[in-house]
């Protein structure tokens, strides 16, 4: 089992549209969209739900007014502001807002009536569909929710439930842009991390990042430069940093308009047009199969 994990230190760089491309041609990897506080790849993909599941991922407060004396002691304790006195007609009693509750329980421990208790919190939900291109794990926060992370890690271990269950030997995660906890939780025990950049300052500001966490986590690390004509003096500098640093720059894509006209349509760019973009993504595609199978390799040699 092989997982790819398609990364980047900031977003836009077009980590979505490549890792539709590979499951374009990959063909038989189950594909998990890890990239859950803002999901994207079904609107290339076009899944069809088969299951879909609530996602919890903390407790909020709730307060029993029956058992509410009206004391305050929970909104002195809340450093949030959840705890707010109900309206008169209601009662000298407090509830909780529910937007503003960060879970911690710090209320229920001031409360000396007993009248708060924590309860599970729905954060989201999970699905698993189908594409054109294979299965695929997804989800969706609700809004204004928290816990990526755990979502983040539930969507990969589905997946890879999934894979190990119907046989497939490859799962594709789109990973989340930036450092944060989302991230790690798409790159802890990959297979392989490829991270997106773009000939830009912030690019490579922004592979540096996450380069350090992939070598915090000892993920091995490739990396592709997308659109890559745009500035050749920068691309030069970033070409420089991963030699220095020992990451190996797979490929290149160029700028090609015909990549938005393929999202305009709902496609990747590999199923429809045989252009410089397509032709790059598939030679990046091969040297990362390439590189996946012959790593395994090495790993089953060194463990004989």
């Amino acid at each position: 089992m092989k997982e790819l994990v398609v990364v980047s230190g900031k977003g836009g760089t077009g980590k979505t549209s490549l890792l539709a491309s590979f499951a374009a041609l990959a063909g038989h990897a189950v594909i998990a969209d890890c990239d859950v506080d803002a999901a994207d790849l079904h609107l290339v993909l076009d899944p069809v739900t088969r299951k879909r599941a609530p996602f919890s991922g903390g407790s909020v407060a709730a307060i029993d007014r029956e058992k509410c004396t009206g004391c305050g002691k929970c909104a002195d304790a809340c450093r949030f502001g959840a705890a707010v006195r109900n309206d008169e007609q209601a009662g000298p009693t407090y509830r909780i807002d529910e937007v503003a509750c960060e879970g911690c329980g710090v209320c229920k421990l001031a409360c000396p009536a007993g009248a708060v208790d924590l309860v599970e919190s729905l954060n989201g939900e999970w699905f698993i569909s189908d594409t054109r291109h294979g299965p695929m794990v997804h989800a969706r926060l609700g809004i204004a929710e928290e816990n990526s992370g755990k979502l983040v890690t539930l969507v990969r271990r589905e997946a890879r439930k999934f894979a190990e269950e119907a046989g497939h030997t490859l799962v594709l995660i789109d990973g989340s842009p930036g450092i944060g906890c989302p991230v790690i939780a798409s790159m802890t025990g990959a297979s392989l991390a490829l991270a997106v950049t773009e000939p830009t300052l912030s690019g490579l500001h922004d592979l540096r990042r996450v380069a350090g966490v992939a070598g915090k986590l000892r993920t091995p690390m490739v990396v592709c430069i997308n659109k890559c004509d745009l500035n050749h003096e920068v691309m030069s500098e970033i070409e420089t940093w991963c030699g220095v640093e020992g990451l190996d720059v797979i490929g290149r894509v160029p700028y090609d308009a015909a990549v938005t006209e393929a999202q305009l349509v709902g496609r990747a760019v590999t199923e429809l047009s045989d252009c410089a973009a397509s032709k790059a993504v598939g030679q990046i595609w091969a040297r990362l199969e390439e590189t996946l199978w012959s790593r395994g390799r090495e790993m089953q040699h060194g463990a004989e």
